[in-house]
């Protein structure tokens, strides 16, 4: 089996209040998640949430206190896992004096690329973040989301495995943010892992497959967004076309079960239960009696709400 493109364990990192001071501060808290290859992964927190230390720790620009940490099987911060990292930091700063070719060739330099090697890359990805025009412009008439294309760009240059985004889309119009999701998918769909740092909930929601939510250092909550949206305690709605007496009968043993006509021979069924096996004994039975099954919606919550619940629901328990 593959091993995880990032994989931390118990992962402890203290600081200490000042060079004299007994005072620890706790930034991450036996911290263990999983990345898997080949999917986008969302950190999630509030400010302080021990985010920032995580992926530092994860570069090798802290240090641990304690755990195990690694990228694509190697040790996190050695420099052969690094060489097949892409970073984009948050407010990422390129002096301006450099044109957005020769920022990508200056950070290219710094990646191992020839010169060479650079000159025949860069044009293509310019083209493929939406700066294909500016490789000629100087970085000072950059607006803030063009920085963040480049930065993107300087973060694919060495075609990377794993790419680490902090606030990827942060000053990038909402045209923008359609377009680096489009990019992170194709990204995806090529192989490659990307793990984003970001508050923007929206786009973690469009874009992630799974996420991690953070708080005071501990890890609070880990998995796939579609389970975290859903509502325990949500209904399902089924549209169904149907004859009116197959649907009674399809329901007559059912508790718990409302229907609406629509009108014609479309209903609305009410299940006032989001257990699995339930819904599907009731679309079993809807489909012995003839009826269809048009839609079927499950009650959701943005990961926005899902978040926040997650967040009260810890402090209430400290």
């Amino acid at each position: 089996m593959p091993t995880a493109a990032i994989d931390v364990q118990n992962l402890r990192k203290t600081y200490r209040d000042g060079l004299l001071s007994r005072r620890a501060v706790e930034a991450l808290r036996g911290v263990s998640l999983a990345v898997e290859r080949g999917e986008i992964f969302g950190l999630l927190g509030p400010n302080g949430a021990g985010k920032t230390t995580l992926i530092k720790v994860l570069l090798g620009i802290v240090r641990r206190t304690a755990g195990e940490a690694s990228l694509l099987g190697l040790p996190a911060g050695s420099r052969l896992a690094r060489k097949q990292v892409g970073y984009l930091p948050e407010n990422h700063r390129i002096p301006r004096h450099h044109t957005g070719n020769s920022a990508l060739m200056f950070f290219g330099s710094l990646s191992g690329l020839s010169r060479r090697e650079i000159r025949q890359r860069r044009g293509p990805l310019l083209e493929t973040v939406g700066l294909a025009r500016w490789g000629q412009t100087p970085i000072r008439k950059y607006s803030k989301g063009m920085l963040q294309r480049l930065g993107l760009a300087q973060a694919l240059l060495h075609d990377p495995q794993l790419l680490i985004l902090d606030e990827p889309t942060d000053g990038v119009d909402p045209v923008g943010r359609s377009e680096m999701r489009t990019l992170l998918q194709s990204l995806k769909a090529q192989g490659k892992t990307i793990f984003i740092n970001s508050h923007l909930l929206q786009e973690v929601e469009l874009v992630c497959d799974r996420v991690a939510i953070l708080d005071h250092g501990a890890l609070l909550h880990q998995g796939p967004i579609a389970a975290l949206t859903v509502r325990a305690d949500a209904q399902a709605r089924f549209t169904v076309a149907a004859r009116e007496d197959a649907l009674r009968r399809a329901l007559d043993d059912s508790s718990g079960v409302e229907s609406r006509s629509l009108g014609g021979d479309q209903f609305e069924v009410l299940l006032k239960t989001n257990d699995q096996a339930t819904i599907d004994g009731t679309i079993d039975r809807l489909r012995q009696q003839g009826v269809s099954l048009v839609s079927l919606s499950r009650g959701r919550q943005t990961l926005e709400e899902a978040f926040l619940d997650i967040l009260a629901r810890a402090r209430d328990q400290r």
